[in-house]
């Protein structure tokens, strides 16, 4: 085991392939906002592969040489919120991708392809979910209430989809991660004992030996999770409708003292969001996972610690993109829109999409034209063990296969 905490969640990318053409570009959104992207492509690509995450920089993703090396074009790009979970709303970040996929059409490449790594995964989903309906049927609101126009926007549908390790989607991710023994949601520390994780007497064992819960202590331990959840949200419903209310005053009393009040973000603090029982208790939908969460080695720590899921967020962003009662970006419910051809890639060792994930993911999805593979790997597309093959060029492989039997030409 190693002394660092957050080892193994970054991978060292091969070098670009010789003769590969890059580009910076800054584009313009529908709504007005600025993106930008990178495009890296070689003589004579005629399909291009959209790599873009929610709310992480995906410019240096491992996948990029490796997709290069295969012959195809690759664009990457974030939202307008990268690296920042604080008002990270999803309907406007799939107007983000929207332009990117505008560029890449006026660039001429033959087939646009997605592919969605981890949370990339549902907002992939998303967008081709959106993207599929007339504008009219489109969503024109935020969970918040904050209008989205998705409607006049230009979305073009992409040709196909890779989902690699995708999670079913940060809300239903982080019910299944977020520590329901915080007793105090202004004290980072206070914990409820019958409850804690990270107790000997609730079956936690000193890592990294696997803990063993009881299936009572599971049973009420999840159904603590939705209702800390259901907590949260109501409190990010009442703080929006503060800023509703000063809104609507704003409009009659055009007092700055009511504009202010309305643009207040009235930040939400989230605490301890690494605590997913099956870190630590390996015999929970078992598959080939190390122990250990996405973040680090001892969830026991890093539960406690600065880098995690939501910690710092808008009430709208909370509702938008954190809540799995309220955010639209859901992979179960946004599959059945993905009607292009699809590539599912599993990891075997993915602390994130278990597999019964991955099954009930891929009978979502709503074409007849979808593969899925399972590979060696964790969730970042680490090896399973040391000296093995990484996840990632396994699963670069496999992408390499299926895009050239489909997309070559």
């Amino acid at each position: 085991m190693t002394a660092r905490l957050g080892a193994g969640r970054y991978l060292d990318a091969a070098e670009i392939p010789s003769g590969t053409i890059t580009s910076a570009h800054e584009l313009a959104t529908a709504d007005g906002a600025k993106i930008s992207g990178v495009l890296r492509t070689l003589p004579g690509a005629r399909t291009v592969v959209s790599i873009m995450h929610p709310r992480m920089d995906t410019t240096h993703h491992v996948l990029v040489p490796e997709l290069l090396a295969r012959g195809f074009a690759v664009w990457t790009q974030g939202t307008r919120s990268p690296n920042n979970d604080l008002n990270l709303i999803h309907e406007q970040a799939l107007l983000d991708v929207a332009a990117g996929q505008v560029f890449l059409w006026e660039k001429g490449f033959a087939s646009r392809i997605t592919l969605g790594h981890s949370g990339g995964g549902t907002l992939f989903a998303f967008y081709h979910q959106q993207a599929g309906l007339a504008p009219e049927h489109r969503i024109a609101t935020a969970p918040s209430g904050r209008p989205v126009d998705l409607a006049s926007a230009d979305l073009p549908v992409p040709d196909g989809a890779v989902f690699l390790a995708p999670h079913p989607g940060q809300g239903a991710l982080l019910q299944r991660l977020i520590d329901p023994s915080v007793a105090d949601e202004a004290d980072p520390l206070s914990v409820l004992d019958d409850l804690d994780p990270f107790a000997t007497a609730n079956g936690f064992a000193v890592p990294p030996t696997s803990s063993a819960y009881s299936a009572d202590f599971v049973e009420r331990y999840r159904a603590a999770q939705a209702d800390r959840i259901a907590r949260i949200d109501a409190e990010a419903r009442a703080r929006v409708a503060l800023a509703d209310e000063a809104r609507a005053r704003f409009k009659t009393t055009q007092d700055p003292a009511d504009r202010r009040a309305s643009v207040a973000p009235r930040i939400l603090t989230i605490y301890r969001t690494d605590a997913d029982l099956r870190f630590v208790d390996l015999s929970l939908d078992p598959n080939e996972r190390p122990y250990g969460s996405l973040f680090g080695r001892r969830p026991d720590l890093t539960d406690y610690g600065l880098v995690g899921f939501a910690r710092l967020v808008t009430p709208e962003a909370w509702l938008s993109t954190w809540s799995a009662n309220t955010t639209n970006a859901d992979f179960l419910r946004c599959a059945p829109g993905v009607r292009t051809p699809s590539l599912f890639v599993e990891l075997t060792g993915d602390a994130a999409c278990f597999p019964a994930d991955a099954k009930a993911m891929v009978a979502a999805l709503g074409t007849d034209d979808v593969d899925h593979r399972r590979v060696a790997g964790t969730h970042f597309g680490g090896p399973l063990r040391s000296g093995e093959p990484t996840g990632a060029s396994l699963a670069a492989a496999e992408i390499g296969e299926w895009l050239a039997e489909r997309f070559r030409g």
